[in-house]
This record gives structure tokens, sequence and C-alpha cells, in this order.
């Protein structure tokens, strides 16, 4: 189970928070991005994610931040923006991990050029 609260020291400015609410606001944004992209990259390796997915997964998370920030209200007593924001990046790296599943099943190539997964090759 990933922490949710991998690194207090990053504290939430609401005023930050006020100034993404513009999109526009390249500054804001990059300070955002500046502040808490390394922790979004570290809990994504945490959970066994490659390099390239946890870059994957910092991009990911920032884009679905900027969709869904709108309707977030900060009140730190009913949730703290860090937890809002590791919950949007478990659910990314969840996504990600279930699409590694069906890879995980070995395929070969057939004689006629159809693949044919393993489990198919067991005699009943």
């Amino acid at each position: 189970m990933l922490s949710m609260t991998d690194d207090d020291s990053i504290l939430t400015r609401a005023s930050l928070l006020g100034r993404l609410k513009d999109q526009e606001d390249q500054a804001s944004w990059q300070e955002f991005f500046d502040t808490y992209w390394q922790l979004i990259y570290r809990v994504a390796k945490k959970a066994g994610l490659t390099d390239c997915e946890a870059q994957d997964i910092v991009q990911e998370t920032v884009i679905s931040v900027a969709r869904k920030l709108p309707g977030f209200i900060y009140d730190p007593k009913v949730c703290s923006f860090k937890t809002w924001m590791l919950r949007l990046t478990r659910w990314r790296i969840i996504d990600t991990r279930r699409k590694r599943l069906p890879q995980s099943v070995p395929a070969t190539i057939d004689n006629d050029g159809t693949a044919t997964l393993a489990l198919e090759r067991i005699a009943d």
C-alpha cells in the first residue's frame, strides 16, 4: 500500500492552489510542478514502476490535477491537498499496472503467423 504522506516536508500553500485555478498561469503551474514532481515520481517508483512509467505518472497526474483542481475545495481538516493528489497518483499507478497484466502471459508465434497464448496451448 502506498503511503499518502511520503513527504511531509512539502507544505501546501493555499495561495498557490488558488493561482492554479487559472490554467493559463504558467509561472504558478511551473512552481507547482517544481514543488511536487519528485514526490509523485518517488511514489510511482516505490510502487515498482520503471523510470519511464514513473515519468508518465508524473505527467498524467499533473494533467489530472489541472483538470480536477477547479472542483477541489482545499480544507486541510477534511482532506489535505497532498492526500488528494496522491490518490490521483495511485489511480494512475493502478491503471499502469493493469496494462501490464496481459503482457505477463507469454505468447508464441505459430507456424501460420498467429499468436497463441501459453494458456491456450495447454492440452485439455
